[in-house]
Order: C-alpha cells, then sequence, then structure tokens
C-alpha cells in the first residue's frame, strides 16, 4: 500500500466528516503546530530586538561621551590660547631686561586658576623649559624640558591652536607640579580576563596637553605656552562625563551608568566601583588618593585592567566595541573608543556602559511573558473552538433541513431564529428572506405590469412632444435649405451680372481712351454710364451680402438700443410725417447689445416701415426696449415695434420669415428674412406676434 493511497483513504474519511468535526481539526491544527511555531520565532526575534536597542543605547552614549572629550579638547586648546594672547603676559615678556620670574610666575598661576587648567608652563622657540606656574625643585628643570613633540606649536604666522591627548613617561613628567605627580602612579589590581601583564604599576601620565605661540606686536616669536589636564585619577572629570550620559532616572529598572579612561588597558579615571574581594589588592594606593576616593564614595577601580578580548579590539585593531563586556566584576552594556594622540596612535579608550543585568531580568521577564500569553492563547483556543465550532456547524444544519423540506414540497418551511451572529447566521436570515421573496415577487410582477403600462403612456405622451419638436426641427432644416438655395442662386447670378459690368467697364475706359479730347462732348452721357456701372456693382455686393453673410459681417460693438430707435425715427421720419401715426417709446433696458450698429438699424427700419404701412390711415407706432436672457441665463436686449394695424393671419405668420412670402403688390418677399438672417447671425431671433 503506497503513500499516494494512504492519503486518499484518510481525504475519502475526511470528506463523509460532519461539518462540526472538520471545523474543530481545522482549528485546532493551527494552534497546535503554527501557533508554537510562531512563538518561539517571536521569542528568538524578541531576543535579538531587546539586545540590539542595547547596543543602540550604548552607542549613543558613547557618542554623548565622545562629543563631550572633544569638547574639553576645545576648551583646552581655546583656554591656552588665551593665556597666549593675554596682554599681561606680552609686557611681562616684552619688557627689557632679566624677567621677573615670581611675578610671570604668579601671572600664570592666576591665568590657570581662571581657566581652569591643571598646568601651565612656558618655553623658548626651541622648545626650552623657562617658567612653570608653580615653584619646581631645582633638579627637575632638565627633566621639564624634555616635551613631547606634538606639544611643540609651529612657528608660522596664523597658526591655530590645537590641543591633543598625550601619554608622559615618568621623564617626561617635569612640566607637572608635585601635587599633580602625587596623582600619577596607579598600583595595576589583578583582574579576570586581562591579559597577563608582570608590571605592578602605571607611572605613565595622560594628558590632555596644548601648546599655542606667544609673538610680540612685530611678529617676533617670545615663547611657547604649553598647558593641559592631568587625566590620571581625574575624578571630577570622569564623574562629570558619567552625570551627562547617565543623569539621575536616566536608566530604568535600577541600572546604573559607568564612564573610564583608560591608559593602554589600565584604569586610570573611572567611577566603577570595587567590591571587597579587591580591597587587598589596592592597599599600595597612596593615603591621598585613597582619602580622595573615599570622599566620592565606594573605592574606585583605579588600576584594573579591561579584558583580553576588548584590549584587542579596541587597542589592537582600532575597532569600537559595542556589546556586553565583564566589567571588574559584573556583566555591562559596554561600549569602548580608542584614543589617539596627535600621532594618531593608539594610546588609551574611553568606556561608557551601564550594568546589563537588570535589562537582562526584563528581558527574561519578557519573554517568558510572551510565551506564558502564547501558551494560554492555546488553552483558550482549544477551549473556544469547541463551542464557535457548534455555533457555526448548527446554524448549517438547520439550513440543510429546511432545503430538504422545501424539496419536499413544504414551501412554508424556515429556518427560524439560530443563535448566532456572523456570517452564517447572516446567510440563514438570508436564505429565509430569500423564501419570503420569492412569495412577494409574484404580487411584485403584477404591480409592475400596472406600471410599466403606465410608464408606456408617460413616453407615449413625451414621444409626441419630441414629434412636435422634431417637425419644428424639419422647419428650421427646411427653411435653412431655402435659404441656402437662395444663396446660391445669388451667388450664381451675382457672378453671371459681374462679368457684364466688367466688359462695359472695359469698354467704356477704351473709348474714353481713342475718343481722346472728343470725349468731352459725351461726358455727361459717360459719367451717366458709370454711375449706373456703380450702382449695378452695388445691387450685386448686396446679393453676395445676403449669399453669403458671414463674410460681409459688421463690426460687433456695444449698441445702446434706445439710442438705436431714435436713430431710426430719423430715417423713418419723413414716411411718419406723412402719415396719422402716432409713436410711443417704452426704454426700460439698461444693457447693451453686442451687433453691428448699422445692420440694426437696417432691420430696425425695415420693421418700422413695415408698421407704418400697415397703418395707412393712422394708428399707434410702440416701441419698447427691456432687459432678457434667453433660457441659458444669458444676458441680452429685446427691442419691440408694435403698431396697430389689422394684424396677420397665422398662416402668414408662420410663412412671414421664409424668402418671396409677401403680402404686398409691389414686395419681394425678402426684407423680413434678410432682417432674421442679420440678427441671427449675432446669436439673437425675430418673432412675429
Amino acid at each position: 500500500m503506497g503513500p499516494h493511497t494512504v492519503s486518499r483513504r484518510w481525504l475519502s474519511r475526511f470528506a463523509v466528516w460532519p461539518i462540526r468535526r472538520k471545523l474543530l481539526a481545522m482549528v485546532l491544527l493551527p494552534l497546535g503546530v503554527v501557533l508554537p511555531l510562531l512563538g518561539l520565532v517571536l521569542l528568538v526575534w524578541g531576543n535579538a530586538a531587546l539586545d540590539q536597542l542595547l547596543i543602540t543605547k550604548v552607542r549613543a552614549d558613547l557618542a554623548v561621551a565622545q562629543g563631550y572629550f572633544e569638547r574639553v579638547l576645545g576648551e583646552v586648546a581655546a583656554s591656552t590660547g588665551a593665556v597666549a594672547d593675554a596682554h599681561a603676559l606680552h609686557l611681562a615678556l616684552a619688557a627689557p631686561g632679566a624677567v621677573n620670574r615670581p611675578a610671570l610666575q604668579a601671572l600664570l598661576a592666576g591665568y590657570k586658576a581662571r581657566e581652569g587648567l591643571d598646568f601651565i608652563n612656558l618655553r623658548d622657540g626651541e622648545g626650552r623649559w623657562l617658567l612653570a606656574d608653580v615653584d619646581l625643585a631645582a633638579d627637575t628643570d632638565t627633566a621639564a624640558t624634555a616635551v613631547p613633540a606634538m606639544a611643540l606649536p609651529t612657528t608660522a604666522a596664523g597658526q591655530r591652536t590645537t590641543a591633543a591627548v598625550a601619554v608622559l613617561s615618568p621623564a617626561e613628567q617635569g612640566l607637572l607640579g608635585p601635587a599633580l605627580r602625587e596623582r600619577v602612579a596607579v598600583p595595576l589590581v589583578p583582574t579576570r580576563n586581562a591579559q597577563p601583564n608582570r608590571r605592578s604599576r602605571e607611572d605613565r601620565a595622560m594628558v590632555v596637553l596644548a601648546a599655542a605661540p606667544v609673538r610680540a606686536a612685530d611678529g617676533r616669536l617670545l615663547a611657547h605656552v604649553q598647558a593641559g589636564m592631568l587625566l590620571n585619577r581625574n575624578l571630577p572629570f570622569i564623574d562629570h562625563i558619567n552625570e551627562i550620559v547617565y543623569p539621575d532616572g536616566a536608566l530604568p529598572f535600577g541600572s546604573q551608568g559607568t564612564a573610564t579612561l583608560f591608559l593602554d588597558d589600565v584604569r586610570i579615571s573611572t567611577n566603577v566601583r570595587l567590591f571587597a574581594d579587591h580591597d587587598t589588592a589596592t592597599a599600595t594606593a597612596t593615603a591621598s588618593n585613597e582619602a580622595a576616593e573615599r570622599r566620592s564614595g565606594e573605592q574606585r577601580a583605579i588600576g584594573t585592567r579591561v579584558s583580553a578580548a576588548v584590549r584587542e579590539a579596541v587597542l589592537g585593531r582600532g575597532d569600537t566595541w559595542l556589546d556586553r563586556a565583564f566589567v571588574v566584576n559584573d556583566w555591562y552594556v559596554s561600549a569602548y573608543q580608542p584614543l589617539r594622540d596627535a600621532a594618531d596612535q593608539r594610546v588609551g579608550m574611553l568606556y561608557v556602559g551601564y550594568l546589563e543585568r537588570p535589562f537582562t531580568y526584563l528581558k527574561y521577564g519578557v519573554l517568558a511573558g510572551i510565551g506564558g500569553v502564547f501558551f494560554g492563547v492555546m488553552l483558550l483556543a482549544a477551549g473556544w473552538s469547541a463551542r464557535w465550532a457548534r455555533q457555526i456547524s448548527r446554524p448549517l444544519e438547520q439550513m440543510a433541513q429546511t432545503m430538504q423540506q422545501v424539496e419536499g414540497g413544504a414551501l412554508g418551511a424556515r429556518v427560524g431564529r439560530v443563535d448566532s451572529g456572523d456570517e452564517v447566521g447572516a446567510l440563514a436570515g438570508h436564505l429565509d428572506h430569500l423564501l419570503d421573496t420569492i412569495a412577494d415577487k409574484t404580487a411584485a410582477l403584477q404591480r409592475w405590469n400596472a406600471e410599466l403600462d403606465r410608464l408606456v403612456a408617460q413616453r407615449t405622451a413625451a414621444l409626441e412632444e419630441r414629434t412636435h419638436d422634431l417637425q419644428a426641427t424639419q422647419a428650421q432644416l427646411l427653411r435653412s435649405e431655402k435659404m441656402a438655395a437662395v444663396g446660391q442662386l445669388t451667388a450664381s447670378i451675382a457672378h453671371e451680372v459681374n462679368n457684364p459690368i466688367a466688359v462695359i467697364q472695359g469698354n467704356l475706359d477704351l473709348a474714353r481712351e481713342l475718343l481722346g479730347g472728343d470725349a468731352q462732348r459725351v461726358h455727361a452721357e459717360l459719367a451717366l454710364v458709370d454711375q449706373q456701372i456703380e450702382r449695378m456693382r452695388l445691387i450685386v455686393t448686396q446679393l453676395l451680402q445676403f449669399a453669403r453673410p458671414n463674410e460681409f459681417a459688421g463690426y460687433v460693438e456695444a449698441v445702446d438700443a434706445g439710442r438705436a430707435l431714435d436713430d431710426c425715427l430719423v430715417l423713418t421720419g419723413h414716411l411718419l410725417s406723412r402719415s396719422k401715426i402716432v409713436v410711443e417709446r417704452e426704454l426700460r433696458a439698461s444693457r447693451t447689445a453686442g451687433i453691428n450698429r448699422q445692420e440694426l438699424q437696417q432691420v430696425l427700419v425695415n420693421l418700422m416701415v413695415n408698421a407704418v404701412h400697415a397703418m395707412p390711415d393712422g394708428g399707434r407706432l410702440t416701441l419698447r426696449t427691456a432687459d432678457w436672457a434667453d433660457g441659458q441665463g444669458r444676458p441680452g436686449v429685446s427691442i419691440e415695434v408694435a403698431d396697430t394695424g389689422p394684424g396677420l393671419s397665422a398662416e402668414l405668420i408662420r410663412e412671414l420669415f421664409k424668402p418671396f412670402v409677401t403680402r404686398k403688390k409691389n414686395g419681394t418677399g425678402l426684407g423680413l428674412w434678410i432682417s432674421r438672417s442679420l440678427v441671427e447671425r449675432y446669436g439673437g431671433d425675430i418673432r412675429a406676434g
């Protein structure tokens, strides 16, 4: 029996399972497999993430400490430069005769106190020691002349004063006063995991050293100022770094922050504390150092050494250490950075770190809490799965029974109310609603039939209205086609008339040329011919204007309708004077009309003349203007010319604006057609009533 046969057998058995058993299997399988795997992944990821957060924190702490250390270097350099630029020092060095050593020494001591420096020395241009801020024993003068090469400034003008870390051997410590030299020696304390070393003490001094030239007003080099700060056992300095990096309340859960300065791999200044098992190893410390440390709290771990792994990484390879490290007696989240002297040699380390144990407890507590939550979730999920499976399967079973009853003919069967508010419960409700809807649709179809009949009647009425609109559109199209035919005919006539006019004008000009002086005898006749030719040309031009109105459109201007009517009354005054017609004007328009003034006058004169002809026995001619807007709300002006004549028939009104339609015996029927064409050219219309 192969694996495929086994899998098919299990699938066939699973297919006949009830829905409740299938749901339980689908829910419990992920809970028993996927959730534990997810919890394990989350535990591993959470452990790595918390460790990375701790490393990120200590990296930022190291950046703060490094920034403060560099600021101290800058302050030492600035203080040294300020002493070198002091006017009193220039006067003392430039004074003729021998230098007043006691006064100059007191001046340097005052500068040292003012600038917060540990020592100030004067040296000549060759680097030989001249004077210190304190009295040095006579046998130290020779030793004081030995100065690290990096500490000697250049003599170039404009050279900036800089400070750097320097390590002074015992032979080079003559520039330090007796009190400073007592702080230099650091007994080595046996330290676990440190690199083996046969030395018993560190007698070198680590200092921040700066030098600046003192120049006279003429640029002459008077001396060098050499000043600095001793870092060995400089407890206020290292405590201040620790306060900056780890102020009160900066570390939660009882963790403690520490800072340390290393000379090579030896702690020469630190706030890391020792436990009792190191007391005997540090018994060789001087009485003054022990008193200082007791005043600062517990005994500090000065003289202990860094682990061999850290020493190799930081001092050996020049790397920055960002990891956990064993510091004296406990594990710390640590950051070590190499310190370099002016020659870029690695001479020590700057360290900051904080106790790892509280964060380890926190991390294990969080991870244990996550594991407990996952385990509790698994138990709760398993308990609720059976209940949820029943809530899902029971409505499905009820729906299956209802469908069987409906198939059996019980059309009134319904699922009824189910105790489920999810999609399954909604599906049961939808099934009942569907069965109810099927019964309601029959009645609804009857109502829809009646509604459809009503809508058909409405659509029929609307179609009839659109038929009327179509007929009006067809009438407008027919009028446009007639106008186009008349225009084409007029253009053809104008073209045919222009040719003989040109021939007549040419022969007339030739006759004048051939007659010469004799042409004066028939001058009147020839002038009459010219006039008639010009009249024919004007007629042809007017015909072309009717045929192609867009080519002869006039300039559009803002025309005052009332003033245009007044001008037309002047033009028709000869007709009105011979009739018994009374003119009434009702000019209410406040707007102007955009149209050509001459063409508007042509239309209005035509309307007025028609009105006069309609009242041969006299009557009343009414001229009205008013503001008006079209169906789209665009503003305009309406002009009305009304008479009291007999009026027009409805049939004549329908045909009134068609070409060649007139009731006058001698009329052409083109006046109103031309007038409508002119008005429509500018977006207007003419209506008769």
